[in-house]
């Protein structure tokens, strides 16, 4: 089968910007026939996808700017699979979300009313484009390229539709990632020129040659240092979180279920696509310290998680926690176990945390309110939202038979191996979990009718967004098998460790 990857990575794009010139009410129909396009090339992806090989496959490889090096280079492997279809699944459930649910009010407005409406679906075509560049590109200039794309639709998106203190929230945002963005910039830069990874010493920047021409011990701590900086800020991990509040409480909550879901994964991904192949010596000399860092994201993460009682910061926080274990997964060095648990987690994570954000709309309409204290009785006569709301909480609390335990035990299987002390602080945080995500579910769920709580079950337009999401998580959950198959060599190639663990059945 012939599969371009170009398709999938621009059609969004274009969709979106035929949307923006037509008349606005075709717009968010536009924004969703490009997520769908680029989700059904994902699917196709993933019944095509030839497992049991490490290498690249439907690779596109042309030459982009000739006189520094620069090539136009897209592939698919075990790493970026399933993140790839994570991505469009995420973005298609947006589309669909703005498309049903024209606007109530400022604060649970899926997109702007009047002719801004065709700017949000625009900015959304964008982001996705950007983000699915990041998880394709094999030309490390070109990673750096979308991976700062990613800041410029989002900078509009909480600019001009967030709510509360928007302004705050994206001066923090922007600096934040402008200054890890730049160090990346400069540290890519020097990666090419000083390995001279080329034919004949010429510059390269493809990942893959860059790889195979490893720069010496110094070089890497510094470079090294510079691409943690960049991916910590995206992730966000602790103490490089600093954007993350008023980010969560300002942004839009279609945009925010997207930017949680995928846009943190692509911080991680990076380590496994660049730094850990690109820099072997200056990972395994920072490991201990990623490791503390990722080790203190789970612990404040989930203490922060645990006080919160705006639901946007208890699952903002959660977030940190759960991508800690997905950085501690990563620096088990030379346990493939515990990288193939952080990919898992990171399709798990994005799996979960995007219906979320969609309960807290129809929470927010129902309550009048976004804080748990305002919340209770909701699911008095809203059996089937309450319903969907527990399989999703579930979902994130490590239970056996969830993906989220498969992930963690791999993940723990590969630090226990390596850093005994640091998986069993780690352990803690698997229990804080279940104690802050039961805590906002029966708050908002149960206990005595809030005053103003108007209960009511979802409709159909609902759930055409959240019932499939919610399906998907069951069968991720039921099988996560494939995903540990189709990473497996990749992940061995990469982290040389040597066990199988593919085979592992948690």
């Amino acid at each position: 089968m012939t599969i371009h990857l170009s398709i999938l990575l621009f059609f969004p794009l274009v969709l979106a910007t035929l949307g923006a010139l037509l008349p606005r009410a075709l717009a968010p129909g536009a924004l969703l026939v490009g997520a769908l396009v680029a989700l059904a090339y994902s699917v196709l992806l993933l019944f095509d996808f030839q497992g049991g090989a490490a290498g690249l496959q439907y690779v596109t490889d042309d030459s982009w700017i000739e006189e520094l090096g620069v090539r136009y280079s897209l592939g698919v492997d075990g790493l970026n699979l399933w993140l790839v279809a994570l991505t469009t699944l995420l973005f298609a459930a947006s589309a669909l979300w703005i498309w049903v649910r024209p606007p109530v009010t400022e604060r649970t407005s899926s997109a702007a009313t009047g002719e801004r409406t065709k700017l949000f679906a625009f900015h959304l075509g964008l982001a996705e484009t950007a983000v699915l560049g990041a998880l394709l590109a094999q030309d490390l200039i070109l990673f750096v390229l979308f991976f700062d794309l990613m800041l410029v639709p989002f900078y509009f998106l909480v600019g001009q539709w967030g709510t509360g203190d928007r302004t705050a929230a994206t001066f923090k945002l922007v600096v934040y990632t402008l200054v890890g963005s730049l160090l990346m910039l400069a540290a890519a830069v020097a990666t090419g020129i000083t390995a001279g990874a080329g034919p004949d010493g010429a510059t390269s920047f493809s990942m893959a040659e860059l790889a195979s021409a490893p720069l010496g011990e110094s070089e890497q701590r510094w470079i090294f240092a510079a691409f943690a900086l960049a991916f910590l800020i995206k992730m966000p991990a602790f103490p490089f979180h600093g954007w993350m509040p008023d980010g969560y409480r300002s942004m839009p909550l279609p945009a925010l279920a997207v930017f949680s879901g995928v846009l943190s994964k692509v911080g991680a991904y990076g380590f496994l696509r660049v730094v850990l192949p690109t820099f072997p010596d200056a990972a395994q000399d920072f490991q201990t310290v990623i490791l503390l860092l990722a080790l203190a994201s789970i612990l404040y993460g989930s203490a922060q998680a645990f006080t919160q009682t705006n639901m946007r910061l208890i699952l903002g926080y959660s977030s940190v926690a759960q991508l800690g274990f997905i950085t501690l997964g990563i620096f088990a060095l030379g346990e493939a176990a515990g990288a193939q648990g952080a990919l898992l987690q990171m399709v798990n994570h994005g799996l979960v945390v995007a219906p979320l954000f969609f309960i807290i709309a129809l929470l927010l309409e129902r309550t009048g309110s976004e804080d748990i204290r305002d919340m209770g009785g909701v699911a008095f006569r809203a059996p089937v939202l309450s319903s969907l709301f527990l399989i999703v909480a579930f979902a994130t609390l490590a239970m056996p038979g969830s993906a989220n335990f498969a992930g963690e035990f791999l993940i723990l299987i590969g630090l226990f191996n390596t850093k005994l002390a640091i998986a069993v602080i780690a352990f803690t945080g698997v229990a804080m979990a279940s104690v802050y995500m039961l805590r906002a579910y029966i708050r908002a769920m149960h206990n005595r009718v809030g005053a103003g709580v108007k209960s009511f079950d979802i409709n159909v337009r609902d759930g055409l967004v959240l019932v499939p999401l919610v399906l998907v998580i069951i069968a991720f959950a039921v099988y996560p098998q494939q995903a540990l198959d189709h990473s497996e060599p990749t992940v061995e190639k990469v982290v040389g460790g040597p066990q199988a663990v593919a085979g592992v059945t948690p």
